[in-house]
């Protein structure tokens, strides 16, 4: 895997770019990993990196050219209780993204808390990404993006059809849903009003299953059923 990465970057990006700082590229990917599925904080990245602002975004825009990272811009037509403006950042290949966060089954079997907390992120990455890819398949689809609340609620993935219905998509490492996991949805649901055609909380459990309030709960296997 690291092969891999370092290839891409060395390879594909030095030839589009001549990047004179090439070394600085790794330690960027990297630090973007570390924010996978999180809202973008390029300034942040770009101290981290010790870099310019203006260079961090410009290799930015040479990782989303190869594929390496996927940029999810906030969704919302002036729904009142939406207020992050900026993008999510994805590592496009959610395994990549795991050997850069240094999470590995062996972590995770001990119960590594910094590991399970990575969990989330990476499993949020992954099926964004598998989603998108059949969403890319349908004609109907005009936009996405990730919606939040002033208050830190967010649905992980909002598609908008050709007819202005949206469907919202939350993913959750755990095994069962609770209020707690479902309150997102539905205030997305409630601020959509007659536009929402549906929600889904995707997680880890075994067995699919409709709330009361037309909310579908389901394992993250079934993407594939």
């Amino acid at each position: 895997m690291d092969d891999y990465v370092g290839l891409v970057l060395e390879r594909d990006v030095e030839e589009l770019s001549r990047i004179r700082l090439a070394e600085a590229l790794p330690r960027l990917l990297a630090r973007l990993a570390g924010q996978t599925a999180q809202v973008l904080n390029m300034a942040k990245v770009a101290e981290a990196c010790e870099l310019e602002n203006t260079t961090a975004h410009g290799y930015l825009r040479l990782l989303e050219a190869v594929f390496l990272i996927h940029k999810l811009p906030a969704w919302g037509r002036n729904l009142r209780s939406r207020s992050s403006k900026r993008p999510k950042v994805h590592v496009t290949d959610s395994g990549v993204a795991a050997r850069l966060m240094r999470v590995s089954p062996e972590k995770l079997a001990r119960k590594d808390e910094a590991a399970l907390a990575d969990l989330g992120h990476l499993l949020e990455t992954f099926v964004v990404g598998e989603i998108l890819k059949q969403a890319s398949w349908m004609d109907r689809v005009t936009g996405t993006g990730h919606w939040r609340t002033h208050d830190g609620d967010e649905v992980d993935l909002v598609i908008e059809l050709d007819d202005g219905r949206i469907l919202g998509f939350e993913v959750k490492a755990s095994a069962r849903a609770n209020d707690a996991t479902l309150r997102p949805m539905r205030k997305l649901r409630d601020a959509a009003g007659e536009s929402f055609a549906g929600g889904v909380v995707l997680n880890l459990g075994e067995h699919s299953t409709v709330t009361r309030d037309g909310i579908r709960v389901m394992p993250v296997d079934q993407l594939w059923a």
